[in-house]
C-alpha cells in the first residue's frame, strides 16, 4: 500500500497515512474518465428546449388566400413554416438526456480519478478539519496555510460547520464519501482528504 504523509491544519507533518490499492493504485484509465464524465454531464442537461411545429403556433386558421387565379404559390395557412412567424420544422423538442452505466463502470472510473491524482501528487491527507463554528474565514485561513486554492474537500459523512463555512468559498467545495463522483474529482485541482474519509473509502468500496 502507499504511504502519504499525514499533515495537521498548520501543515505540519504528523505521521503517515497508507492508500489502499484497489483505489489509489490502479492503473488509470483515462477512456472509462471521458466516458463517465459524459455520462455525468449528460444527466444534468435539462433537455427542456423547443420549438413549436406548425401545428402549435397560434392563427393560421382561415385559409390566406383564394388557390387560384393570384399567380401566387398555393397556400393553406399563414403559420406554414415557409411563412414569417410560422412554425418550425425539425427543430428541437423536450428530451431526456440521461442514460445509466453500469455500476462497476463508475467504480471503476472513480478509482480510476483518484489514482490519477494520487499520481500527479495532486492527494493531501489531513488529520482533521473539526470547526468550532462555521465561519468561512478560518476555512479560507486555513486552506491559505495549505497553499491550496482550487480543491475538493472530500468527507467520511456530514460535516454541517465545514460545509457551511465553504460553500461560499470559490473553488473549494465539500463532497462526502458517499456523494463522491468522477467529475468533481476531475474538476478541482487538489483533493484535500480526511483520515477519517480514507477509512470510509475503504468500507463503502472495498466492502
Amino acid at each position: 500500500m502507499p504511504q502519504v504523509e499525514l499533515i495537521n491544519k498548520e501543515n505540519k507533518p504528523v505521521g503517515k497515512v497508507e492508500l489502499p490499492d484497489d483505489i489509489f493504485g490502479v492503473k488509470v484509465n483515462s477512456e472509462l474518465l471521458h466516458e463517465v464524465v459524459h455520462n455525468h454531464l449528460a444527466n444534468k442537461r435539462q433537455g427542456n428546449a423547443a420549438t413549436k411545429t406548425k401545428g402549435l403556433v397560434s392563427g393560421g386558421g382561415k385559409k390566406p388566400y383564394k388557390q387560384k387565379g393570384t399567380g401566387r404559390a398555393r397556400a393553406g395557412s399563414n403559420r406554414s413554416p415557409l411563412w414569417r412567424g410560422g412554425g418550425t420544422i425539425f427543430g428541437p423538442q423536450p428530451r431526456d438526456y440521461s442514460y445509466r452505466l453500469p455500476k462497476k463502470a463508475k467504480w471503476l472510473a472513480l478509482s480510476s480519478a483518484l489514482a490519477a491524482k494520487f499520481a500527479d501528487n495532486e492527494v493531501v491527507i489531513i488529520d482533521d478539519l473539526s470547526l468550532i463554528e462555521p465561519k468561512t474565514k478560518a476555512v479560507k485561513s486555513m486552506l491559505k496555510g495549505l497553499g491550496l486554492d482550487n480543491v475538493l474537500i472530500i468527507v467520511p459523512e456530514k460535516n454541517g460547520n465545514l460545509e457551511l463555512a465553504a460553500r461560499n468559498i470559490p473553488r473549494v467545495n465539500i463532497a462526502r464519501v458517499s456523494e463522491l463522483n468522477v467529475y468533481s474529482i476531475l474538476a478541482h485541482k487538489k483533493l484535500l482528504i480526511l483520515k477519517d474519509a480514507v477509512e470510509r473509502l475503504k468500507e463503502v468500496y472495498l466492502g
